[in-house]
């Protein structure tokens, strides 16, 4: 398999950059989740309190219904859109996470031959 230290040596450090890649991949990717997921809080909130807002200027019970209606349809809409995203950088996030140990499994197998 290994012909001399060197080799070894060399096949050891290529592994290890691999799993240094893999963390930063994985950090990268919860960090870009975690952000978009404190900004669909924030717009949510902002939006629970815009319906609040406008329903105490409400004057009748119909008007209140057309706002509720149109609060339940933006927020379904947004959740729609952002789920989306999510399922996005999940992908995302599992891909760029295993391109390192694919290309290691890779050389390894080539070294194996």
């Amino acid at each position: 398999m290994f012909k001399n230290v060197e080799d070894f040596q060399k096949f050891g450090k290529e592994h290890f950059e691999a799993v240094t890649s893999v963390g930063n991949a994985w950090t990268k990717g919860v960090q870009q989740i975690a952000a978009e997921a404190t900004d669909y809080s924030k717009k949510s909130f902002e939006a629970s309190s815009g319906l609040v807002e406008k329903l105490m200027g409400v004057k009748s019970v119909e008007k209140a219904i057309e706002v509720q209606t149109e609060f339940v349809k933006q927020s379904y809409e947004s959740f729609v859109a952002q789920s989306t995203k999510f399922g996005e950088l999940f992908t995302n996030l599992a891909k760029d996470s295993f391109k390192p140990v694919e290309e290691a499994f890779a050389k390894a197998q080539v070294v194996a031959k």
